[in-house]
């Protein structure tokens, strides 16, 4: 942060090569599997085949925009098809056992893309890699491998919705995981989207998919948290990304509640609820709020103005702004006017915090490296103290939506 202007780095932005792009960072040995697969591939979405497509992978284009939108720096998910998936990784459902090779090729392959990707603009990305939990060894030496190309964003937690066939997350299966995540001080990303059941594609389907999708997300912090991943690997590090944050006080309450009850259940005579509460305090340690306290964080994308004043009971220190950049959802190229409508009024050390430096502690952003490119493009400290009256009349982000507030999670 300069004097004047903020320093922003976007917790949340997706890329992806064009479909085709991806072949030459395969195998070679999967090359004649992909070119089957492409041959006959329909991509099923149309922001993926429109003349914005190219903002996924167009480095030049991508920081040209995120800079006229006020943002100097970004964290990475990805987005496009990687190879051999029926759509985006983020919403595909787990693998069959046939369909695991080839999708772990094909994760690999957008893992070394994105590698380059960040390296067309060092310090100014940090991209987030993929695995699969089907194979927790397998994932464990693609975390190695990945960190060590460079990829800072951290990892990818897939959801383990029902029906799945994987262990849930609470499960002790995952330690070599965590443990290495742990080790190399990487960041544990869980991404709305990714751990819903599959619905079917009926409108009523459809509309109870958006009702539910974030509570599926959610679900990964209380696994995390009763499963005792955080007291057995206490470097972890966990980051609940675009599934919103106003949610979060309430879920401590509820967690800290259960948690209490059934310890204490767990120490009497034998009774209903002592059986659900047995080894559970020796098991995960502290409780839920303390685990929030010192090891997890939100990717708080297009924060609303309902969710900013709960900022001191979620912790100043634990959000981190996203724009969901090149989404329509997201707030580009409004990010400016985004930030204003939720964060006028609000100190500006908080806004400095929630803006850039949060996310600058997390993924090992250079806010030297930043600072200056932000002191000619980041948005004024005066800009955004000032409220806005009306949203752009085209802005399509949910964060000027009216409404929004009556949300639980």
């Amino acid at each position: 942060m300069s004097d004047d202007r903020y320093t922003v780095i976007s917790a949340d932005c997706h890329a992806g090569a064009d479909l085709l792009d991806y072949r030459p960072y395969l195998e070679k040995r999967y090359h004649d599997d992909f070119d089957a697969w492409a041959a006959t591939y329909v991509n099923p979405y149309e922001d993926l085949l429109a003349d914005t497509a190219d903002r996924n992978w167009n480095s030049e284009r991508r920081l040209a925009e995120l800079e006229a939108d006020g943002i100097v720096a970004e964290v990475v998910f990805p987005n496009t098809i990687p190879p051999f998936f029926p759509s985006s990784s983020l919403m595909a459902p787990p693998p069959t056992g046939e369909e695991f090779t080839l999708r772990w090729a094909g994760l690999r392959a957008h893992n070394r893309w994105l590698a380059e990707f960040c390296q067309a603009a060092p310090g100014r990305r940090a991209g987030v890699f993929q695995i699969l939990l089907g194979d927790v060894e397998e994932a464990a030496r693609e975390v190695r491998r990945a960190a060590g190309a460079g990829l800072k964003g951290g990892l990818m937690l897939p959801g383990t919705p029902p029906g799945s066939g994987l262990p849930e997350l609470y499960s002790s299966a995952y330690d070599p995981l965590w443990a290495v995540c742990a080790e190399l001080d990487v960041p544990v990303n869980h991404h709305a989207g990714s751990a819903s059941p599959p619905l079917g594609d009926e409108p009523a389907a459809r509309a109870v998919f958006m009702v539910e999708t974030t509570w599926f997300s959610h679900r990964a912090l209380w696994h995390l948290i009763f499963g005792g991943a955080f007291r057995r690997h206490p470097g972890l590090r966990l980051v609940l990304t675009e599934q919103g944050s106003g949610w979060i006080p309430g879920v401590l309450d509820m967690l800290d509640y259960y948690h209490g009850r059934l310890v204490t259940a767990a120490e009497r005579a034998a009774t209903a609820e002592s059986r659900f509460g047995a080894g559970l305090a020796a098991g995960m340690g502290e409780g839920p709020s303390r685990v929030w306290r010192e090891h997890c964080f939100v990717g708080a994308s297009f924060m609303r103005p309902h969710e900013v004043p709960l900022r001191a009971r979620i912790g100043v220190d634990k959000i981190m702004w996203g724009s969901d950049y090149p989404h329509d959802e997201g707030t580009y190229p409004y990010s400016r006017e985004g930030l204003r409508f939720a964060y006028a009024g609000v100190p500006r050390e908080e806004v400095a915090a929630m803006l850039g430096r949060n996310a600058a502690r997390v993924y090992g952003f250079d806010l030297g490296l930043l600072d200056p490119i932000a002191a000619k493009a980041g948005p004024t400290v005066a800009e955004l103290a000032e409220p806005l009256a009306e949203p752009p009349v085209d802005a399509t982000s949910p964060v000027f939506a009216r409404g929004a507030s009556v949300r639980v999670w």
